[in-house]
């Protein structure tokens, strides 16, 4: 099937050191351009982004610093992407929220007016997600082909969701499931253990999100300018930020989680503070006499009493001056 085009369609996919849109950067950008005329046209490039790439990032794309430490900075090849996409519509797989805005801020960065006027944006992911909806009635009806009668009451809805995991375990049962890092194994088992494992995959501390473990076990910032910090990281260089979540709008068990952290880290801070135990002196103990001098020096001599003038004494001096 062809793609009935008025003009180019752009999809492009971007590895980045990380999902921050504001401050991480591309290392790898790849657009294939549909054109009118049925041909397609394909531009691959690694780039130097200028900051270390974190490991976490290298093990999910593959791309380690040595791999682009001669590349090309993305301000050096601003310009040959920019070329390269032309007046071209955009088309990605959730571009919309990611690729989009990344691309946008390398090219301010660069100095490039990237014109986005009359563009066209195509975001796959949203056709999937919107054609496919993840609603309880559509899961039940694609995994149990039936309707549900009366659906939004608790009941129903409850009675269905039971029988939503029974299907769900009988069809996955064998099926391989792929992660980030690559590794495969079948996670949907009868077991609730395994099924706690694979349904939690991020982690969360406080189910909102906003708190999630990082790999150490570690709980993480999942939002705003700490994102990817952990808690007790940030109280160490911004402990105010502890009163500002906790005046601000998060929820009450977000906050619950927050405050158990905040205590842990002061009991933390008291016990490094506390003083050692004090140590009795000890008896001084007099020096031993050095036997050994390489440099002995002669002991002082004892003044000797002077002896008393006597009447002879006199006599011997008058003859010896002459007196």
């Amino acid at each position: 099937m062809k793609l009935n085009l008025k003009r180019p369609l752009a999809f492009f996919d971007l590895e980045t050191t990380g999902v921050n849109v504001g401050s991480d950067r591309i290392v790898e950008i790849a657009i294939l351009k549909a054109m009118p005329d049925g041909t397609e046209e394909i531009k691959t490039l690694r780039v130097n982004p200028e900051m270390p790439i974190p490991l976490q990032s290298s093990l999910i794309h593959g791309i380690y610093d040595e791999h682009i430490a001669q590349e090309r900075t993305f301000k050096e090849v601003a310009q040959e992407l920019a070329d390269f996409i032309g007046d071209a519509d955009l088309a990605g797989y959730n571009s919309n929220r990611f690729d989009i805005p990344v691309l946008l801020e390398e090219f301010l960065k660069a100095g490039i007016d990237f014109d986005m006027t009359d563009r066209k944006f195509v975001d796959v992911q949203n056709i999937f997600h919107q054609m496919e909806q993840r609603t309880l009635r559509a899961a039940y009806k694609f995994y149990c082909d039936k309707d549900i009668v009366n659906a939004h009451s608790a009941e129903a809805d409850i009675t269905a969701t039971y029988h939503v995991l029974l299907a769900q375990i009988e069809r996955y049962k064998d099926a391989d499931f792929e992660d980030k890092q690559g590794n495969i194994s079948k996670p949907v088992q009868n077991d609730v253990e395994a099924l706690h494992t694979f349904t939690n995959m991020n982690k969360p501390v406080d189910f909102a999100g906003r708190m999630v473990f990082n790999e150490e076990g570690q709980e993480t910032f999942n939002f705003g300018k700490h994102k990817g910090k952990t808690v007790e990281q940030v109280f160490d260089i911004e402990p105010s930020y502890y009163a500002w979540m906790k005046q601000g709008d998060f929820p009450l068990y977000t906050k619950k989680k927050l405050e158990e952290i905040w205590v842990r880290w002061n009991k933390k801070k008291e016990q490094n503070k506390a003083p050692k135990p004090s140590v009795a002196p000890k008896t001084p103990v007099a020096p031993r006499p050095n036997f050994i001098n390489s440099n002995p020096q002669p002991a002082a001599k004892k003044d000797k009493p002077a002896a008393e003038v006597t009447n002879d004494m006199l006599e011997q001096l008058k003859m010896k001056f002459g007196k």
